[in-house]
């Protein structure tokens, strides 16, 4: 089987990623009380998911409710790693180089955006705790100011709770996901102009708040 490239449909979900998501998604639901609401702010063509981060499950998290793939960034030498490797090659996963990590993972996103792929990343650029969204790296700045998409924030609540820092097994925890309000591209081209970058960054950082606190209230019951 060839890796995923440029031939990939952005809106069809190759076997590998079926196959995978046949089975977290029912594991999800059935271990976490897994839940995803917001689908009607996703747009048909590509974007930018700007994901809160609260553990090393939060890309499955994000993705796995989906009818379509997400492309994620990782390091390249987990691309060298037996069977990882080729799962990641195949499930939309683009590699980057630590020498080159700015540079590359810029224009493998872009590239990936201007095909119609959905794109997430983590604007915290860590992991954080509790349902309070860190400060938002400047690092997507980048990417937003050379396509035209949308931005979309996604909150997820309770992640912390299923894989702590130091856990070795996902625990029952319940999580809920939800898809905010995009920000549309007329937006995002306005805020991107140079001297507003604080200000962008103030914005989304508010939007994906909203988000998880939407989330934490829905895991709450309220």
């Amino acid at each position: 089987m060839t890796a995923v490239g440029a031939s990939s449909h952005p809106q069809q979900r190759n076997w590998l990623w079926r196959f995978c998501q046949s089975i977290l998604q029912p594991l999800f639901v059935i271990w976490n009380r897994y839940r995803v609401r917001g689908f009607e702010h996703l747009p048909t063509g590509g974007c930018l998911l700007l994901v809160n981060h609260q553990s090393f499950l939060d890309p499955l998290f994000a993705a796995a409710g989906l009818d379509r793939p997400v492309s994620y960034l990782a390091r390249h030498n987990l691309f060298q790693v037996p069977v990882l490797g080729w799962i990641l090659r195949n499930t939309y996963v683009m590699p980057i180089r630590r020498e080159a990590a700015g540079t590359e993972s810029i224009r493998l996103s872009v590239d990936r955006l201007q095909q119609g792929f959905y794109v997430g990343m983590f604007p915290e650029g860590t992991r954080g705790r509790g349902g309070v969204v860190g400060d938002i790296k400047p690092g997507f700045l980048a990417i937003a100011r050379r396509v035209d998409v949308p931005i979309v924030p996604v909150g997820i609540a309770g992640a912390d709770g299923v894989m702590p820092r130091g856990a070795l097994w996902p625990r029952p925890a319940k999580i809920c996901v939800v898809y905010g309000e995009p920000l549309e591209p007329a937006l995002v081209k306005e805020l991107t102009q140079r001297g507003r970058e604080a200000e962008f960054a103030a914005m989304v950082r508010q939007r994906l708040q909203a988000c998880v606190d939407e989330a934490e209230r829905w895991r709450n019951g309220e």
